[in-house]
């Protein structure tokens, strides 16, 4: 794995998907720390990429494990971004690709009847379709923390010419 910025470890491979719907929403997830339902946030589906797959590969089965969605075109790399947090016990430093995808409906999403992780049980509690004008006004937590500024740029002005790279986030 690649060695992380200043006083981060090594970086763990992760794919991102910023699924919109035919009306610009996008898809997130709802999650909070396993322990304690109140330290909670919103957030893409997508999660580490395993073994040899490829990090496309990894955002298409993550996407599929965390929300049952299936039928979508797999668009370029928008963003990326490193960051460190703390979850469920552990500090999780990561090199995140935000890959675009589209669907032709608006599928119903939901998370708990899925392919979850035991720990994805623990801390994912649902998910949602949300207009760009819904995050800007939002007082929720969403990562990464400018997704309604990127959004609204991303439905301006379409895909970057080459992905962006975000701030490092350090929580």
């Amino acid at each position: 794995m690649p060695e992380g910025p200043e006083g981060l470890g090594e970086l763990r491979k992760v794919a991102r998907v910023v699924l919109l719907d035919p009306q610009g929403r996008i898809l997130l997830l709802y999650g909070h720390e396993p322990e304690d339902p109140s330290d909670n946030w919103w957030f893409t589906p997508g999660g580490g990429v395993e073994g040899d797959e490829t990090r496309e590969e990894a955002a298409l089965r993550e996407l599929a494990e965390e929300t049952g969605i299936t039928e979508v075109e797999l668009g370029p790399v928008l963003w990326r971004r490193t960051c460190s947090f703390p979850f469920a016990g552990r500090r999780w430093d990561q090199d995140e690709w935000y890959y675009l995808a589209r669907t032709a409906s608006t599928p119903r999403v939901v998370p708990e009847a899925l392919g979850l992780t035991e720990l994805e049980r623990r801390s994912v509690a649902g998910a949602r379709w949300w207009t760009c004008q819904e995050l800007i006004q939002a007082h929720e937590t969403v990562y990464p923390t400018r997704l309604a500024e990127l959004l609204r740029r991303l439905l301006d002005e379409g895909p970057p010419a080459r992905p962006e790279i975000l701030d490092t986030e350090i929580v």
